[in-house]
């Protein structure tokens, strides 16, 4: 049978017609007025993350007896690093408020929806004869990098690694989220070496990571090896150094670049069929300082390219494992800490590198949050050894099968301390790097007067996580805290953060603020049921604090990605 058209304003019409909820019918008549023409089109499916925020906030709760803190003070000492357990999407919902706009790098490792027990969605394994395989994927994964969208900054670029199951649907997918022309390229990696033993298809090699960026990304160019430099020489002792010859043609045809040139000795050297690269004047300049030559005879020209002029390489699209290492390299690095593998398909500390590279920022903020073996974190910091760089890392992973805490954590923990091979070679401890462990938590959706206060009590490790300020103090000048009236943490490298759950304290603490010098100002996080932070108490000591009204502004930056509550009762945002 023939499929039947039928134009919207028709469908419209028979929707307002049919006698159902007017609810769903004006979903019905939305769906019908979207005005898409191109794109991926899928049905989006309800996942347990996002129904459990609709009633909850999340927030993030410290294990403090995994804190690792070889270089205890952190700041220009040491890197601090944060390791989250729980679903990525609760995760990522809280760093909208820690690091919104401040990432710089993300890579994932996504599940690849294999169908062979790969992707869990809401607890349950997606095989391959699910009819919903790939629609659940992506809303799964539609959820996530919206929220990674916001987190990274206007330099940021995110890498995501993916193979043959889901790649055309997840370069469909990031055009709609990052935008079709921040689109930079899709890497082939070369993961494996070994061809397999079987003849019935092909032996699969590679897989890829595509690279999306934000508006003021710029590309990093890759440095120059011998192998790049090897055409260049400089047989005519030229004071600028070794050359090679280049292109002196034009691509597209320019009549205004059609032009005789004439050599030194009168020879005549007629155009190319598209014209010069350059404007006669331009040629003749050239000529005059050595940049164009003449061969021999005088019959052609030839332009010089210094390799001095040359700031690098273009990166290439196809990434070999003998220059970023494979699955088995990664696989090998394991043994090398726990003695056996715990993890499947780790990736190389090599291939981890080459992706930070495009950064350029040794203070980078690096974010994976499918956080597997632990690879991004180890890879960060190996680098930051090697170039003296302080970059950080967040990871986040679930606890399936105790992943988070017997792979991931353990593994950069033995990466931070210091281990010993199962060839009895002691590896020496990356010690100039803190690792603080987190779980995801959560308060009740509610904002009354009660839940805000219990909102901001649950808030103060995300308060430190945002200012990267993690030294509680027990004396605010004279005045010694009790934890449930404020908290007071100073680095004693210029960074102090308060946090004053009770109203009560302001007048002294202003009082006590007023005596203290003015070197650095005071991040001071006051509770208020509305975005008012108490200015008027700190008007004395305005020029001394940094107000905000808590949990207002962590409550601002939730309310963006958190899901509608259930029955559509909307929150009292005029009380936050």
């Amino acid at each position: 049978m023939a499929k039947r058209k039928i134009d919207k304003a028709t469908l419209r019409q028979r929707i307002q017609e049919l006698d159902i909820d007017n609810e769903l019918k004006s979903q019905l008549l939305d769906a019908v007025s979207e005005q898409k023409k191109y794109g991926l089109v899928w049905e989006d499916h309800k996942e347990d993350a996002e129904e459990e925020l609709r009633e909850k906030i999340p927030v993030l709760k410290e294990d403090r007896q995994l804190a690792i803190l070889s270089s205890p003070r952190g700041g220009q000492e040491g890197a601090n690093h944060i390791l989250i357990e729980g679903d990525n999407l609760h995760a990522l919902t809280a760093l909208t408020y820690t690091h919104e706009g401040m990432v710089d790098v993300i890579y994932i490792d996504p599940p690849y929806n294999t169908g062979n027990k790969d992707f869990v969605y809401n607890d349950s394994f997606v095989d391959s004869e699910d009819g919903y395989r790939h629609s659940k994927w992506l809303s799964f994964m539609e959820k996530r990098l919206h929220i990674a969208k916001k987190l990274l900054s206007d330099r940021g670029v995110i890498f995501i690694s993916i193979d043959d199951n889901e790649q055309a649907n997840l370069k469909l997918l990031c055009d709609e989220v990052f935008g079709e022309e921040n689109f930079l390229a899709s890497i082939i990696w070369q993961h494996s070496l070994q061809p397999k033993g079987y003849l019935d298809t092909f032996s699969l090699h590679h897989n890829y990571t595509i690279m999306y960026k934000k508006a003021n990304y710029k590309l990093v160019p890759m440095e120059r090896t011998d192998e790049d430099n090897k055409a260049y020489s400089n047989p005519d002792n030229d004071p600028k150094g070794p050359w090679r010859s280049g292109d002196v043609r034009n691509a597209l045809y320019r009549p205004n670049l059609i032009y005789d040139i004439i050599s030194p000795s009168g020879n005549i050297i007629k155009p190319c069929a598209n014209g010069w690269r350059w404007s006669k004047e331009t040629v003749q300049e050239k000529i005059r300082t050595g940049e164009i030559i003449f061969n021999s005879d005088e019959t052609r020209i030839i332009r010089k390219i210094y390799l001095s002029t040359l700031e690098g390489r273009a990166p290439e699209t196809i990434w070999f494992g003998k220059d970023v290492g494979t699955t088995r390299e990664g696989i090998g690095e394991l043994k090398d800490i726990f003695g056996k593998a715990p993890f499947d398909t780790p990736k190389p500390i090599r291939l981890l590198k080459r992706i930070m590279h495009f950064s350029n920022q040794r203070n980078a903020t690096i974010l994976d949050f499918f956080a597997g073996s632990g690879t991004t974190l180890h890879a960060t910091m190996q680098l930051n050894a090697e170039d003296g760089g302080h970059r950080k890392c967040i990871l986040v992973t679930n606890n399936e099968n105790n992943i988070c805490r017997d792979v991931t954590y353990e593994r950069n923990k033995r990466v931070i301390n210091g281990y010993t091979t199962p060839k009895g070679v002691e590896v020496e401890g990356l010690h100039n790097n803190n690792l603080r462990y987190y779980k995801v938590d959560f308060v009740p959706r509610d904002l009354s007067a009660t839940g805000q206060k219990e909102l901001l009590a649950a808030s103060t490790n995300i308060l430190c996580i945002k200012n990267d300020l993690y030294d509680e103090q027990e004396m605010f000048g004279s005045i010694r805290l009790r934890k449930h009236i404020a908290r007071y943490f100073d680095d004693k490298q210029g960074k102090k953060m308060l946090i004053i759950y009770k109203v009560e304290a302001i007048e002294s603490i202003v009082e006590e603020i007023a005596q203290m010098p003015d070197d650095t100002k005071i991040k001071v996080y006051v509770f208020s049921t509305s975005n008012y932070a108490m200015d008027a108490d700190f008007e004395d000591v305005a020029d001394k604090v940094e107000l905000y009204a808590m949990p207002a502004a962590l409550w601002n930056a939730y309310k963006k990605v958190l899901p509608e509550k259930l029955n559509a009762v909307k929150e009292e945002e005029e009380n936050v």
